[in-house]
């Protein structure tokens, strides 16, 4: 970062990222993360099929039943908790653009005296390709029922992309182009909820912070 002569980090992040953004990544760096057979077992409200991702579950079970009030900390432990009783080793971690007191500020899904809602939710099982999954539009349709119901989210602002044969296509194009629709009409204020269920990826590391030379995607 160039310009920032005197300002802390914080104050040069924000000039750079002015939103506060926030990421729960399904696995450790060294993990991949992991699909659930019988989504049923996590005590889903009306899951949406049998196959979802395990950390996304886990997420939605935590939520469903402790609810927004407890820390990051609480919440990535409980997520922990949940996945290693079902024989998963998936750690959940957490990435934000900002300091965050992870022991004693809460985790919102939805921030009090927040504005309007928006969601992108992306589910790609890679169909006919080498390396095909089976639960990532079920992970959507389980998160959109939760924010739709739980958080007040309205459905015409919440765009699915999933290769389902019945949603438009999770392409290259499309998901930049949601992408772009969510920063256009995104106040301050606003809340935008992103998920992204497919596989991950790498690419080489820029800035020399990873010890195999390789940024995760």
């Amino acid at each position: 970062m160039t310009g920032g002569a005197g300002l802390s980090f914080d104050e040069q992040v924000k000039r750079v990222v002015p939103s506060v953004f926030n990421m729960i990544s399904s696995s450790a760096d060294h993990q991949q993360s992991e699909e659930a057979y019988n989504t049923g077992s996590f005590e889903l409200p009306n899951p949406a099929g049998k196959a979802g991702g395990a950390c996304t579950s886990a997420f939605l079970q935590q939520q469903y039943e402790t609810g927004p009030e407890q820390t990051w900390v609480e919440t990535l432990q409980e997520m922990r908790s949940v996945l290693k009783g079902m024989g998963y080793d998936q750690i959940p971690t957490l990435s934000s653009s900002r300091s965050i007191d992870v022991r004693s500020n809460p985790m919102h899904v939805v921030p009090p005296r927040s504005g309007r809602r928006r969601a992108l939710l992306i589910g790609i099982n890679y169909v006919g390709q080498k390396g095909e999954l089976t639960a990532c539009p079920n992970d959507c349709q389980n998160l959109l029922e939760y924010l739709l119901n739980v958080h007040g989210f309205r459905e015409e602002e919440c765009l699915v992309l999933m290769d389902d044969g019945l949603h438009e296509e999770p392409t290259k194009e499309n998901i930049v182009n949601g992408m772009i629709l969510l920063t256009k009409y995104s106040q301050p204020g606003d809340v935008a909820f992103v998920s992204f269920s497919g596989h991950g990826g790498n690419t080489e590391d820029l800035d020399g912070d990873e010890d195999d030379g390789m940024d995760e995607t």
